[in-house]
C-alpha cells in the first residue's frame, strides 16, 4: 500500500501464531505461504499493466483507514482517468473525524450531515463536485427507524446542492463495521478531465 506520494507504507504481517490449520492451507493454496511457513513476497504479473489509478484522502477532514491506530486495509477513494473521462470510487463514508474517531454518536442526522460532509471533501480533492455523482449505495444500521430522516437530510442536502438529476441511489440495511455509526454511503462520480 502506497500513500498519496506514492511511499509503500508498511503492511501488517500475518500473524502465524493466529493461523489456523485450515487458513494456512489456503495461504499456500494462494501462493502466500511458502512450504516452510513464511510469507512470500508478491510478483506483480507481467502479462499487463494494470490501470492506472491512485488513492484520494482530504486529510483536513478523514484521513485513510491504514493510518488509524487499528488500521483497515481500504482506501477512501480511487481515482481513474479514461482518456478524458475522470472516474472517482469513493468508498463507504461515515461520520468519522480525520483521527478515525466516530463522530455524533446516536445522533442519526448529524451522522449524515458528517457523512455528506466527509463525501464532498473527497469530490473537492479531485476537483470534483456532487453534480458528477452518478451513484450512491446508502447503509443504514435501521432503516425502518431512520428512513425517514434520512431521506429528510438527503433532500435539504440536495435540494441545497441544486442536483438534476439526482445521483441513482439504493438504500440497505446493515450492520456497519461501528456499533456507533448509523449510517454509511459510497459514490461514484464521473466527470470530464479537469478544464476540458
Amino acid at each position: 500500500m502506497s500513500d498519496s506520494t506514492g511511499t509503500i507504507m508498511q503492511r501488517p504481517l500475518i500473524d502465524m501464531d493466529r493461523v489456523s490449520f485450515g487458513e494456512a492451507e489456503e495461504l499456500r493454496k494462494l501462493g502466500i505461504l511458502g512450504e516452510n511457513g513464511s510469507v512470500r513476497p508478491y510478483s506483480t504479473p507481467t502479462v499487463r499493466a494494470p490501470i492506472g489509478k491512485r488513492c484520494v484522502s482530504a486529510p483536513g477532514m478523514l484521513n485513510e483507514a491504514f493510518d488509524y491506530a487499528k488500521p483497515s486495509s481500504f482506501s477512501r477513494a480511487l481515482f481513474m482517468q479514461f482518456g478524458d473521462v475522470r472516474v472517482l470510487l469513493i468508498s463507504g463514508t461515515a461520520s468519522v473525524d480525520e483521527l478515525g474517531c466516530s463522530v455524533h454518536e446516536g445522533d442519526f442526522r448529524a451522522q449524515c450531515w458528517r457523512t455528506y460532509g466527509n463525501l464532498m471533501a473527497l469530490l473537492e480533492a479531485e476537483d470534483m463536485t456532487w453534480h458528477d455523482v452518478v451513484r450512491t449505495t446508502c447503509y443504514l444500521r435501521d432503516i425502518e427507524r431512520d428512513y425517514k430522516d434520512f431521506n429528510e437530510v438527503r433532500t435539504a442536502f440536495f435540494d441545497w446542492l441544486a442536483l438534476d438529476p439526482l445521483p441513482a441511489s439504493t438504500g440497505i440495511q446493515a450492520r456497519l463495521c461501528r456499533e456507533d455509526l448509523l449510517v454509511e454511503i459510497e459514490a461514484i462520480a464521473i466527470a470530464p478531465q479537469a478544464g476540458a
